[in-house]
């Protein structure tokens, strides 16, 4: 088991340096086609950030492995209960950070929701 969560950070870790050269080819490729800084820039951040939040998700499953199927001791338990805290923390806030809004809030500012929103101002609007 201990090769499988060597395997898992491995992965971890190609995903990790692949999503950054994704990255910039994709923020390389929005500047040359439309000349804006600003959209390059925000495809590199979201781009990058959905990167890392799929890196931290193998990298968790990789500590997971290792302490249940490895080493099961109550040391190796608190440690990985403080990982997952951290790194449950960090996509929290990095899905934030990319999304611009706090995930209880997202319906809210697409979708459906703001369809509705739209339709019931215009037939709010309408002077009939």
């Amino acid at each position: 088991m201990e090769h499988v969560a060597q395997g898992f950070e491995a992965l971890g870790a190609a995903v990790l340096v692949a999503g950054v050269i994704w990255s910039a080819t994709l923020a390389v490729t929005t500047w040359r086609r439309s000349g804006a800084r600003g959209q390059a820039y925000t495809a590199l951040r979201r781009a990058f950030g959905a990167t890392l939040l799929l890196g931290i998700e193998v990298l968790v499953a990789a500590d997971l492995i290792r302490t249940v199927a490895v080493a099961p001791t109550v040391s190796n338990v608190l440690v990985l209960g403080l990982i997952v805290l951290i790194r449950t923390f960090l996509s929290f806030s990095l899905e934030t950070e990319i999304e611009g809004v706090v995930p209880w809030r997202r319906a809210m500012t697409s979708g459906a929701t703001r369809v509705a929103r739209t339709a019931a101002a215009a037939k709010s609007a309408d002077p009939q």
